[in-house]
């Protein structure tokens, strides 16, 4: 054997490299069961299928925007439940349901910065291995870094023209990846195995009692939504194409079965929609339950599915409490049109259980509803106060990718700020980190625009530009989730930016920059749009109203800013959405709807995600190289190079939006990170009037008072 065989060779049996699992020729070893003859009629098998969904890197327990510990996610701790629940059911599959490449500075550093070699391996495939997953699925993310980066980060050969992987065997998860419902434009077949059939070998009991072992063959699906296509059409566009998940289960169930497969697990990439089925709604999960499957594994919302079951556990999202009794979905115990369903929140802070009892009967295994229980297990699961320990093993494996993603957030971008640059308060008015984000955008295509040698762009020159980013990170994944930019910065103690911070403030690294050309019918449209993040507020009710009911969609709430402060707006949360923009002005003037303006925004947006109306992709004039993560950063240091500096006054005050006023006979609250309230005050948020105690989530529950 070769030197290079076998260094791979002991890398495969350290489970740190891939072992081709994801070549079009790979098969799983097949363990020898006992003869299906020879298993009692009526023996029973109990076993789980665990998920972890949304991982987005997180492999520690660590924030690398603040430089701190954060227990409240991390696979390290998500380690400790698996090992748990596999004491618990020695009878087993860990599955993970994609989302698993992007979402940290960590994986930035990885994949951007300084990318990972075929030799290495990726630090959050590391610790899959580590932790001896069966199989996993895609999500969308997994596309953000182009098509050749994720042929190499899977070893897998997607035979697309123009993309090639790496000679030999790269690292990549050694185990087998599957996505069923998307092709190669030019072969017409499916990118990765559209499916795989795990052969295991369980414990079971026969009808006397005594233990016997079988096989079970569980075949496994993935979906990811069509939307892909427009969040990644850079990356995407001529070389892939979708199908609907219902359509590709319905060719691929069949098959799965005709191979023997016992338990059919769908691992789908997408909330619960249980609106008319199209092959082109991004959440259908809901939709795949009637397709023959067994068992489903959802994420993509970063929500919990079923309601947790530890002691205090957080109310349901109000998106599934919505759901109509018609649509036969279980949110308690975790059933969708009978069909046992799990989805594990997000960045490892869950871990999805769905135990399973089979009958064997008249020669096949038959599910055994009545003994399905459905769980999403949380990090103080054991008590409702508890955490778990984290798992020290990850940690080592991953040292040195964590120490050196700590030393690149460091780097100074050699510019101040007199100013914290927080999003706990952006849902009532504060701008603080979010002007920034628009003032780099306006700038970005201003510019592209002044300098472009397009006749067609000269002729936009006179067009009002305008930019709406969101606040990213609001909460949509927890209490710790929001954007903190240098606490406790002030005139009199301005604190350094760090190549850390722009990712703070845009989270989204795979953004490009765009614009689109609209009409202020279209600006009303758009902002009416947003202000849908909004619950409806009756005056009159003198019971607490939540102001914002769900983070759920919380990178939907775009922030308009034009220079100056030129272009603003007010929300009347009494009204019901669509109907709530009131006082839209620019430069003093209402905005008429014949008005033009350009908008600086995402791909994301201007492509049509979001679904606001209008915006679909035909009116972008400007489809920008550069992300707008790199376009905030850029512009920090064009403004360090200049005056050293950001202020508060220039870059963090202007509030373009306000609520209009009016005065309510019960509470109305906000959500948000605890002990901040002195922050608001400092802030001159008026609105914001006392911090009150702590919900089952950790969110602090401020007082809003919407009169002020």
């Amino acid at each position: 054997m070769k030197t290079n065989q076998v260094m791979v060779a002991a890398l495969m049996a350290a489970g740190l490299v891939g072992c081709g699992s994801n070549d079009s020729n790979w098969a799983e070893p097949t363990p020898q069961p006992p003869a299906a003859a020879k298993i009692p009629e009526g023996t029973t098998v109990t076993f789980a299928l665990l998920e972890t969904t949304d991982l987005h890197s997180n492999v520690l327990s660590y924030n690398y925007y603040s430089l701190a510990e954060d227990t409240s996610l991390g696979m390290e701790r998500t380690s400790t439940l698996i090992q748990a629940a596999r004491a618990e059911n020695p009878n087993n599959v860990l599955l993970d349901d994609g989302d698993v490449i992007q979402g940290t500075l960590l994986a930035d550093l990885q994949a951007v910065t300084n990318p990972v070699p075929c030799s290495g391996t990726l630090a959050v495939h590391k610790a899959m291995n580590a932790l001896k997953y069966d199989g996993g699925g895609m999500g969308n993310h997994e596309f953000n870094y182009g098509l050749p980066f994720l042929a190499q980060v899977t070893n897998t050969d997607f035979n697309i023209p123009g993309v090639a992987k790496p000679a030999g065997t790269c690292g990549a998860p050694a185990f087998p990846l599957v996505l069923s419902n998307v092709t190669g434009v030019a072969s017409g077949k499916p990118i990765f195995q559209p499916y795989a059939v795990l052969p295991r070998t369980f414990k079971a009991t026969a009808p006397d009692g005594s233990s016997l072992e079988v096989q079970l063959k569980l075949g496994i699906m993935s979906f990811v939504p069509p939307q892909i296509l427009e969040w990644d059409q850079k990356n995407l566009a001529g070389k892939v194409a979708v199908s609907g998940a219902k359509e590709a289960a319905q060719q691929y169930v069949p098959e799965l079965r005709a191979k023997g497969a016992d338990v059919i697990v769908a691992l789908s990439h997408g909330g619960l929609d249980p609106s008319p089925y199209s092959p082109k709604m991004e959440n259908q999960s809901y939709h795949l339950a009637g397709t023959g499957i067994d068992a489903l594994m959802i994420g993509h919302s970063h929500l919990v599915f079923p309601k947790g079951k530890e002691t205090g556990a957080p109310a349901l999202d109000p998106s599934l409490v919505a759901l109509p009794a018609s649509a036969n979905v279980d949110a308690v115990n975790g059933f969708v049109n009978g069909v046992p369903t799990v989805m594990a929140q997000s960045w490892g802070r869950r871990l999805g259980i769905i135990k399973m009892t089979m009958v064997y009967q008249g020669g096949k295994w038959v599910a055994q509803p009545a003994k399905t229980s459905v769980e999403s297990r949380g990090f103080k699961y054991t008590d409702g106060t508890t955490l778990v320990k984290a798992d020290p093993a990850i940690a080592t494996l991953v040292a040195k990718e964590h120490a050196d993603t700590i030393a690149y957030a460091k780097q100074p971008l050699g510019v101040t700020t007199d100013f914290e640059m927080s999003s706990y308060f952006a849902l009532v008015g504060d701008v603080s980190a979010i002007q920034l984000v628009n003032q780099a955008q306006i700038d970005y295509v201003k510019n592209f625009i002044a300098t472009s040698t397009d006749p067609l762009l000269s002729t936009y020159k006179n067009i009002p530009v305008i930019s709406c980013s969101a606040p990213f990170k609001a909460g949509r994944n927890g209490p710790s989730d929001f954007t903190d930019v240098a606490p406790g910065a002030s005139a009199a103690a301005p604190v350094g930016l760090q190549v850390r911070n722009p990712g703070d403030l845009y989270l989204y690294s795979n953004n490009n920059l765009q614009a689109v050309k609209i009409k202020g019918t279209d600006l009303k449209a758009w902002l009416e749009a947003s202000a849908k993040q909004f619950g409806q507020i009756d005056p009159a009710r003198t019971a607490e109203q939540d102001l914002v009911p769900s983070y759920g969609t919380i990178y939907n709430y775009d922030v308009f800013y034009a220079e100056n402060n030129a272009l603003t707006y007010q929300i009347d949360v009494t009204k019901p959405a669509g109907s709530r923009i009131v006082n839209l002005v620019y430069q003093g003037k209402p905005v008429a709807d014949t008005d033009d303006f350009i908008v600086a925004t995402n791909d994301y947006r201007a492509g049509g995600g979001g679904n606001v109306p209008g915006i679909d992709g035909s009116k972008t004039i400007i489809k920008s190289p550069d992300a707008n993560q790199t376009v905030v950063s850029n512009y920090l240091q064009k403004l360090g190079k200049a005056t050293g500096k950001v202020t508060l006054a220039a870059n963090g005050s202007a509030r373009s939006w306000s609520f209009a006023k009016v005065a309510t006979a019960g509470p109305v609250i906000l959500r948000s990170a605890p002990g901040h309230l002195a922050l608001a005050r400092a802030s001159g948020i008026a609105a914001v009037t006392a911090e009150g105690g702590l919900d089952a989530n950790g969110f602090a529950k401020y007082s809003i008072d919407l009169s002020k």
